[in-house]
C-alpha cells in the first residue's frame, strides 16, 4: 500500500481561505460588541435631558466623544434661514433632509449646521418661511458626527443645491456659516406647524445582525475544513 502525500498548494489555499473566514468572524464579533454598546448608549441618551450645546462642544473640542448627545441652543430663526437639500431615504420614502445653520454665541465654534428634518420627494421644494417668524424657545436635538463619503455615493452639486453626503465644510461655505463646528445637530423640536419638514433625529430601529454574520463566517470556515478533509480521505488509497 502506498501512502499519498498531502498536496501542498491546495492545502495552503485552504489555509488562507480559513484564516480569512475566521478573521471575518472575529471582526463581526468585535462589531457586535461595538453595536451593542452603541445601542445601549443611544437608548440612554434618548431620554437624557438636553445639555447646553456650548458645554458639549467644548468637551468635544477637547477630544471627548459627544456623538448622540442631546443638546439645546437658542436659534430663533432656524425656520427662516437658507437651507440646503441633502438627498435621503427615510422610512422607505425618497426625499431630502433640509440643512441650515445656527449661530453660536460662545464656545470654540461660531456656528453649527442643523438638520431640520425630512421632506418627501413630491413635496421636496423648500418650504417658504413666514417673514419675521421666530422660535421663542430653545431648539433641541441630537449632536452627530458626519460619516465620510462612501465610494458609491454620488458627488455633491452645490450649484444645484443637491447634496448626497454631509460635507460639513462645503455645506458651511454654501450657507455662509463661519467657524462651523465639525458636527451637526439633528433637530428634535420644535416641529414646524405644517409638519414639513419632519424632524427625524435618530433612526427608530438600528439593525444589529453581527452575531448572525459571525456565525455565518465561522460556519463557512468549519465547512471549508470539513469538505477539504473529506476530499483528502476520499482520495487516499486503501
Amino acid at each position: 500500500m502506498t501512502q499519498r502525500r498531502i498536496p501542498i498548494l491546495p492545502s495552503l489555499l485552504v489555509l488562507v481561505a480559513f484564516v480569512i473566514l475566521v478573521g471575518l468572524g472575529v471582526w463581526q464579533v468585535k462589531r457586535l460588541k461595538w453595536k451593542t454598546d452603541l445601542l445601549h448608549r443611544i437608548a440612554l441618551l434618548q431620554t437624557a435631558p438636553a445639555q447646553p450645546i456650548n458645554q458639549v462642544l467644548r468637551r468635544a473640542h477637547q477630544g471627548e466623544d459627544t456623538n448622540f448627545t442631546r443638546v439645546q441652543l437658542d436659534c430663533p430663526e432656524v425656520e427662516t434661514t437658507p437651507v440646503l437639500r441633502l438627498y435621503s431615504v427615510y422610512q422607505g420614502l425618497a426625499g431630502y433632509r433640509l440643512i441650515t445653520a445656527c449661530r453660536l454665541p460662545s464656545g470654540p465654534y461660531a456656528s453649527i449646521l442643523v438638520d431640520r428634518g425630512f421632506v418627501a420627494t413630491p413635496g421636496a421644494e423648500v418650504p417658504r418661511p413666514i417673514p419675521g417668524e421666530r422660535i421663542s424657545r430653545p431648539v433641541t436635538g441630537v449632536l452627530r458626527t458626519a460619516e465620510p463619503k462612501a465610494l458609491i455615493t454620488a458627488g455633491n452639486q452645490p450649484a444645484q443645491n443637491l447634496w448626497y453626503w454631509r460635507d460639513l465644510p462645503g455645506m458651511a461655505r454654501a450657507l455662509g456659516a463661519q467657524g462651523a463646528a465639525p458636527a451637526f445637530l439633528m433637530l428634535e423640536s420644535p416641529a414646524p406647524a405644517n409638519a414639513e419638514p419632519r424632524p427625524a433625529p435618530l433612526p427608530l430601529d438600528i439593525p444589529n445582525n453581527h452575531l448572525g454574520y459571525a456565525i455565518t463566517w465561522f460556519g463557512l470556515a468549519a465547512a471549508l475544513v470539513g469538505v477539504y478533509l473529506a476530499s483528502l480521505l476520499r482520495k487516499r488509497p486503501t
